[in-house]
């Protein structure tokens, strides 16, 4: 595998970027190593600088549930482009995005369009805030929500990857304000609000976390969770950055059948394009500015481009009655492949899926909370990893990233990466 051009744009990125990224993830550390630049992107594949090609499933982290460049969103971008790229002022796509919205989502009446799924998950923890009356949020260890203050305490993602669950220059009278419990733990929740029953704003919950790995929740968990935080007036937020429109078009709401009071979401819905949203109830959603008194704001929400390319790609989910099922079907065929390849191998491997996503961790298993999440080898997840992509197959640079499937996927890319996949059991 090439890397000349990799190796120096990586060397230059550094001099003038902190770690040479702008995220974390991307600097490889969870792995060892340095990352590849990548050049472009067209349906399952990706190129890097060097010409090298790779079947990818990391997809953006998981906005590109129709592959790279679809034929429909980049349509719609240019078009859009052509008209202007900002404007700060109304445009006919943010009522367009928020209906197709609102249409899946039944717990959803009302949505505000923002920049990142970080951005709405600190929005939707303000508005809670200023509609209890109260300060203390209750999160869950494991789930990352983005980088805001309050939700980097025991978070997942790359914090977890860099080995930091809570993050310096995080106040600790902040830091004090956010409770945290296993998740799938009932009587954890139970202590904790009895404990601070008037104190609590919030329930925030990845209702299936997918930033420690992936694992699932407990028959019952996300109903409890529903009653428990209805009996004690505490707002129940479901963050579905991840999840909405990936597990299912109504995200895990429609799998389960619990409506939360507000809903995160990200991702999918901006098309590949930087894009949040957070929405609810009608009456808690207008105690938002210019209507109510809690203030959020941006120059760029409810971005033109953003907005076409999120209308694209979810016209395009909508149109396509079997996408679900094709996908679930393609994902369960990677699975069997790869836990076939581990046995064969003799190589310990618990797998964790739900719909297109899926998540290998290298140990005995089953992972159902951050504490056996944490179980897994990571040297040896790193060694699969690196031989992997040695054969034409990027995976998440991390035991606690997950994967995805797209569209664009076919049979033909998940015989090579099973074929890849047994090679590389062998060395890791």
């Amino acid at each position: 595998m090439k890397r000349d051009l990799s190796d120096k744009l990586y060397a230059e990125a550094q001099k003038l970027i902190p770690g040479g990224v702008n995220s974390p993830v991307r600097a490889f550390r969870g792995v060892g190593g340095e990352p590849f630049f990548v050049q472009r992107g067209r349906g399952s594949r990706i190129w890097d600088v060097d010409g090298n090609e790779y079947i990818d499933y990391v997809g953006s982290w998981g906005p590109l549930i129709l592959g790279h460049a679809p034929a429909a969103v980049v349509k719609a971008v240019s078009k859009a482009a052509r008209d202007g790229t900002s404007f700060g002022i109304p445009n006919a796509l943010e009522i367009r995005l928020a209906k197709l919205v609102r249409e899946v989502f039944p717990s959803i009446q009302k949505v505000r369009f923002v920049n990142s799924g970080t951005e709405a998950v600190m929005s939707a923890l303000r508005l809670a805030r200023g509609f209890t009356g109260r300060d203390m949020i209750l999160k869950f260890e494991g789930c990352y929500h983005g980088h805001g203050d309050s939700m980097l305490v025991k978070a997942g993602s790359g914090a977890l990857t860099l080995g930091q669950p809570d993050s310096a220059g995080v106040p600790a009278d902040l830091a004090k304000l956010t409770l945290t419990v296993p998740f799938n733990d009932r009587v954890g929740v139970e202590s904790m609000i009895s404990i601070h029953r008037n104190e609590i704003a919030a329930v925030i919950v990845e209702p299936i976390p997918a930033n420690a790995g992936l694992y699932l929740p407990k028959p019952g968990f996300l109903e409890f969770l529903r009653k428990i935080t209805a009996a004690h007036d505490i707002v129940l937020i479901f963050d579905e950055v991840i999840t909405g429109f990936r597990v299912a078009r109504g995200g895990v709401q429609e799998l389960c059948g619990v409506r939360p009071d507000l809903t995160c979401l990200g991702k999918i819905i901006g098309g590949g394009l930087p894009v949040g949203a957070f929405g609810g109830h009608a009456h808690i959603m207008d105690l938002l500015a210019p209507s109510g008194p809690v203030y959020q704001a941006g120059t760029l929400s409810g971005n033109p481009l953003a907005m076409a390319a999120g209308v694209a790609m979810l016209e395009a989910l909508f149109a396509e009655p079997d996408l679900y099922k094709k996908l679930n079907d393609l994902t369960a065929e990677l699975a069997v492949g790869v836990a076939a390849a581990a046995k064969d191998a003799g190589v310990k491997l618990a797998q964790n899926r739900i719909g297109s996503i899926f998540c290998n961790f290298f140990c005995d298993g089953p992972v159902t909370d951050y504490a056996s999440a944490k179980c897994s080898d990571t040297k040896r997840y790193a060694a699969f990893f690196h031989a992997m992509l040695e054969r034409g197959v990027y995976l998440a640079p991390s035991q606690f990233e997950v994967g995805f499937v797209s569209t664009a996927h076919t049979s033909a890319d998940i015989e090579q990466t099973v074929g890849a996949a047994r090679e590389a059991m062998r060395i890791a």
